[in-house]
């Protein structure tokens, strides 16, 4: 039978496929933890990791070894069966052992360690999931958001986790391992930022047509400016003027008003609070930037860019649709 060589070019494209994953520097990665908790699941396979890699590289050098040592060769006796050897049979007992004690023991100490009550300065966060968004409440402070999820960094906070409709997973990759939200049921998840920055994070459980565009971002910031950042979330917003106030008329005399709840202006709550949406970075659940182009596109036509949406197609004319854009971005 005949082999074909493999072309250069077909090697090239496969080891870049196989590389395009690798990348330490990707913004969902897992191996650079911003967390405690991230760290300790980081430490722990590593772990793992070093003990696969040694149990391959020896098993695998004697492998290599007894295929040369006893291959056959012109002449060569029969190799002398070994049965009832009490020293391998010892040895070979005894070092799974001591591996799987050298992992056990670790992992149950991190369960342990990961699942303890949190302090009691630790600050509470209620993340509800929806088809397909997240639902934000901070019930201390007396905020509620959507999709953006701001923590001081340097102070332990609980999650607590539950679910609108079907099951979700909330995924924030270098701040820690997923947990699900299951309807009926609430989840905790705790730890603490290290340092200040802005970490994505994904719905990590098929939940529907969008899942793919259930994003999240975790912004987390030094406590002075968290604080800062609640109080501004806690005021109502501004009085519209010109363009803007043109659009509050607008959003009363649509279906708007009877889904979102912006603070003194209407109570909605089927659809994310827009008080302060004009601050947010992102839109229609983390899909795309915030900018009135994006709004206009997204408020145009929901089901159209976020397949599945909830959101119905509103019947606005031009003028009605610029008006609304303008209102929503003055919302800060």
């Amino acid at each position: 039978m005949r082999i074909r060589s493999v072309r250069p070019t077909w090697l090239a494209a496969v080891l870049l496929i196989l590389l395009g994953g690798c990348g330490l520097d990707s913004p969902m990665t897992t191996v650079l933890p911003k967390s405690d908790l991230g760290q300790e699941i980081h430490d722990l396979f590593m772990n793992i990791a070093g003990w696969s890699l040694f149990i391959f590289v020896v098993v695998e050098a004697l492998l290599l070894f007894v295929i040369w040592r006893y291959r056959d060769r012109p002449g060569r006796a029969e190799p002398r069966p070994i049965h009832g050897h009490l020293g391998l049979e010892l040895i070979w007992t005894l070092i799974p052992v001591v591996i799987v004690v050298s992992i056990a023991v670790p992992t149950i100490a991190v369960v342990f360690r990961t699942h303890a009550p949190p302090p009691a300065e630790a600050l509470k966060v209620e993340v509800v999931g929806h088809q397909w968004w997240w639902e934000i409440r901070y019930p201390d402070l007396g905020v509620r958001t959507a999709n953006e999820l701001h923590l001081p960094a340097g102070r332990p906070v609980r999650l607590a986790l539950t679910s609108a409709d079907v099951i979700h997973s909330f995924w924030v990759p270098q701040l820690g391992g997923k947990r699900d939200l299951i309807p009926g049921k609430v989840n905790h998840l705790i730890f603490t930022v290290a340092a200040p920055g802005e970490y994505p994070g994904q719905c990590a459980e098929f939940c529907g047509v969008s899942h793919a565009n259930m994003r999240l971002r975790v912004v987390a910031q030094a406590p002075a400016e968290f604080e800062g950042w609640a109080a501004r979330q806690k005021a109502p917003p501004a009085p519209p003027t010109g363009a803007a106030a043109q659009g509050l008329e607008v959003f009363q005399a649509s279906a708007c008003v009877a889904c979102h709840a912006i603070r003194e202006i209407s109570p909605g709550v089927v659809g994310p609070d827009l008080t302060h949406v004009g601050s947010r970075k992102t839109l229609a659940g983390g899909l795309f930037p915030n900018s009135p182009e994006h709004m206009s596109r997204w408020l145009a036509d929901p089901p159209a860019v976020k397949p599945g949406s909830r959101m119905p197609k509103l019947p606005l004319t031009d003028e009605q649709l610029a008006a609304l854009v303008a209102y929503l971005g003055s919302l800060r």
